[in-house]
């Protein structure tokens, strides 16, 4: 079983959960939702932020810049050249050397490229990023990523902003099971239930965005998401009953009448 502590890259975390800060209806609301959730790690698209004054950008202004750690990611990035140079103009910005590297090789789906994604992982940890890769559920290709330099790797639960949840439980548990860096479970999730079931596969954390973001109340959600985290870490910790085919009386039923 996998360390109590939540350690990436020599920084260790006192929360498992990831959070995005797109989305939101407003500062306000986002700033809530931050901090009801307790995350540590947050999220957000280069793409967005204003890298000649990064402190000043309407997304990061409002936060204190102190109290997390930033994990900018390339979304929008159509090949490894085009992230490793977004990673770079964020790390030259100032922002972060975390990066979560994040290829969409179709429109439709934003499905991760798995080859780009592999190049830019194996380039930027080459150059002193921590890398952060987002990936589908294959286990194979995880371990292709660890062994390319990630600092964790990123598997999503199914494709970004659908909510439907975990697709492929047995990879995501298998994933997780032969993984030595941490794991996190990123896209697609979309409630608490969700969120417990990842974490009992043993996953190390959860990414999101969406689910928080546009739910109907973003800061109950953020709360309902945290308490999910740490329930089904728990769960995973204290070891769940073996699942049988036929039921087994607790009271000892069965000993009673044969007596």
């Amino acid at each position: 079983m996998k360390s109590s502590k939540l350690v990436i890259a020599g920084k260790e975390l006192s929360s498992r959960f990831f959070l995005g800060t797109g989305r939101y209806p407003n500062p306000f609301v986002q700033n809530e939702a931050i901090r009801v959730s307790e995350a540590e790690v947050l999220t957000f698209a280069i793409r967005r932020v204003n890298l000649d004054a990064p402190s000043e950008d309407a997304i990061l202004q409002h936060l204190d810049q102190d109290s997390f750690t930033y994990l900018p990611n390339t979304s929008g990035a159509s090949n490894a050249e085009e992230a490793i140079r977004i990673a770079r103009l964020a790390k030259a910005s100032g922002i972060s050397n975390w990066i979560k590297v994040e290829i969409s090789a179709d429109e439709k789906t934003l499905l991760p490229d798995p080859i780009e994604t592999l190049k830019a992982t194996e380039t930027l940890a080459n150059e002193g990023f921590v890398v952060l890769p987002y990936t589908s559920d294959d286990p194979i290709l995880c371990r292709k990523l660890e062994e390319a330099g990630a600092a964790a790797v990123m598997p999503g639960g199914a494709p970004i902003g659908t909510g439907l949840g975990v697709l492929n439980p047995y990879n995501i548990g298998l994933i997780a099971e032969d993984s030595n860096v941490p794991i996190i479970v990123d896209a697609g999730l979309g409630s608490a239930k969700d969120i417990v079931e990842v974490m009992e596969l043993g996953v190390d954390g959860v990414l999101m965005n969406t689910p928080v973001a546009k739910a109907k109340d973003p800061v109950k959600m953020a709360h309902a998401m945290k308490l999910a985290i740490e329930a089904g870490r728990a769960s995973y910790e204290a070891g769940r009953i073996p699942k049988k085919k036929y039921a087994t009386a607790s009271s000892g039923y069965a000993s009673l009448i044969s007596r």
